[in-house]
């Protein structure tokens, strides 16, 4: 018996991972792919297995997200989410409002569910899913103008608590009899934040004081400790009564923005974490649903999630960004990058484990409206971006022949740039830069190949450089050459 359990998990992680082969050629979201085999592997498939635990499903879902989250905040540059922190946060709180306003209105009227249960409803997808969004602008190598990347991958990272608070408190709302909105319920959202933004800083910090001093004998030991933390975090921040989904993903923005021991390999073991627990959190959502039941909710299914695409996600969209800068053409592809994935359907499982009325219908929605957000719009951004004129070439990420662990009391970092054609240090060699003596080019990458400098390499057009020094005097000495820092 555990033999099969183990070779059946084995066949779907494989065949997940090949049909992200699939997703990369032919531009379908592979979280799309992952839903797919679920499915056709549960009791309504060809696999014929029976699943129907939506405790055990949430917390596969719940624990994933986690992982997902801190590794999202690992990969995000603090630098360029500054500028927009302040409009992100609004699409993240108040966006995810009038969404969840919208879609509650339009359930109502289509599903003929009472306002609370409707709210609910509208509560499960009112946030964008932050697998979703880092998984397509990030694995598709998607190049945004401006600031719009960050903006969406913040928002992304940020509005599942926002959601999450939305859900228990009207589930426990439908719970009590007689029971209502209050006063307090701000209160208590506002301390889910609070606990949660101190308690995933702090251990963030506490994160990389450990990495950093512990001086552990056994390298594979580095990658158990910051997993052991990420557990940590989310379970102090719970216990605490703060969001622990803000708190694990602020407490990855911490660690992923500051020099550690063994960056690049921890960096990658969070990363290839994130998508086994996507493998398997998918494969689970899929195995939970029963296709045989979605048909009866097809055409309510799709005036919800049309709603939901063509009003409620655009409205919370422009009138979040009413007094920011972002043109009209952003703001549109703002909205239509507002992917729904697992975190919707794994808020809807809340309402099946404490047994609210008219859960399994809310679910089988929810179900429906994230396969027609991912189907749509997941394979379709591309095209947006083009059609909406904010594309731009991508930056080639290149993978260099080796790695750099900083050490305590190295403040000096391994930065990657570009030399533009009208750089003044083209054609010139690097001895004639007057470059500081701090500074280090460690290695060239032109075009296929990688050059090992001198004194007397001169600089073409293109030239990828790694240099090694403190990242002001390097940010001084661009700005007199002309050199593009590549960030992350």
């Amino acid at each position: 018996m555990d033999s099969t359990v183990i070779l059946g998990a084995a066949i779907l992680a494989v065949l997940s991972i090949l049909a992200s082969k699939v997703s990369d050629r032919f531009g379908v979201p592979a979280l799309l792919l992952f839903l797919a085999l679920g499915m056709l592997a549960g009791s309504d498939g060809i696999g014929g297995i029976y699943f129907d635990d939506p405790q055990l499903t949430r917390f596969v879902g719940v624990l994933s997200l986690a992982f997902i989250l801190f590794s999202g905040g690992l990969d995000t540059n603090w630098r360029a989410v500054r500028p927009v922190l302040r409009d992100g946060l609004i699409l993240s709180t108040v966006g995810v409002l009038i969404t969840a306003g919208a879609v509650t209105a339009l359930a109502v009227w289509v599903l003929d569910l009472s306002p609370w249960q409707a709210m609910l409803l509208g509560a499960i997808v009112s946030s964008t899913d932050a697998a979703a969004v880092f998984t397509v602008l990030r694995s598709r190598g998607l190049g945004l103008k401006g600031s719009l990347k960050p903006l969406l991958e913040l928002e992304s990272g940020s509005n599942d608590p926002m959601a999450v608070f939305l859900t228990v408190t009207l589930i426990q709302v439908l719970s009590q009899p007689g029971g209502g909105w209050s006063a307090g319920i701000i209160f208590d959202f506002l301390q889910q934040m609070l606990v949660g933004a101190v308690i995933g800083y702090l251990l963030g910090q506490l994160t990389l004081l450990l990495v950093n001093r512990l001086n552990l004998g056994y390298a594979g030991l580095y990658p158990v400790l910051t997993l052991s933390m990420v557990l940590l975090i989310y379970g102090l921040a719970d216990l605490a009564g703060g969001s622990p989904f803000l708190a694990v993903y602020l407490a990855g923005i911490v660690v992923g923005n500051h020099e550690f021991v063994h960056k690049r390999s921890l960096i990658r073991f969070h990363d290839g974490l994130a998508w086994l627990v996507q493998i398997a959190m998918f494969l689970t959502l899929g195995l939970l649903v029963f296709p045989s039941r979605l048909p009866a909710v097809m055409g309510s299914g799709l005036l919800i999630a049309g709603g939901l695409i063509l009003i409620a996600r655009p409205a919370g969209v422009f009138l979040s960004l009413l007094f920011s800068m972002y043109s009209i053409n952003e703001r549109l592809f703002a909205a239509w990058v507002g992917l729904r994935g697992a975190a919707p359907i794994v808020l809807a499982t809340f309402p099946l484990v404490a047994g609210i009325s008219q859960a399994d219908l809310v679910f089988n929605v929810v179900f429906f409206v994230v396969l027609t957000s991912v189907l749509l719009q997941g394979t379709t951004v591309g095209l947006a971006a083009r059609v909406l004129q904010v594309a731009e070439p991508q930056a080639i990420r290149r993978l260099y022949p080796l790695e750099y662990n900083p050490i305590e009391g190295l403040k000096s970092e391994l930065i990657e740039l570009t030399v533009p054609e009208y750089s003044p240090s083209v054609g010139r060699a690097i001895f004639e830069l007057g470059l500081p003596d701090e500074l280090l080019v460690v290695l060239i990458a032109r075009g296929e190949e990688f050059l090992v400098p001198s004194g007397g390499t001169r600089l073409a057009p293109g030239d990828a450089l790694l240099i090694l020094c403190d990242r002001r005097m390097l940010e001084e000495t661009s700005l007199r050459l002309g050199w593009r820092i590549v960030e992350k």
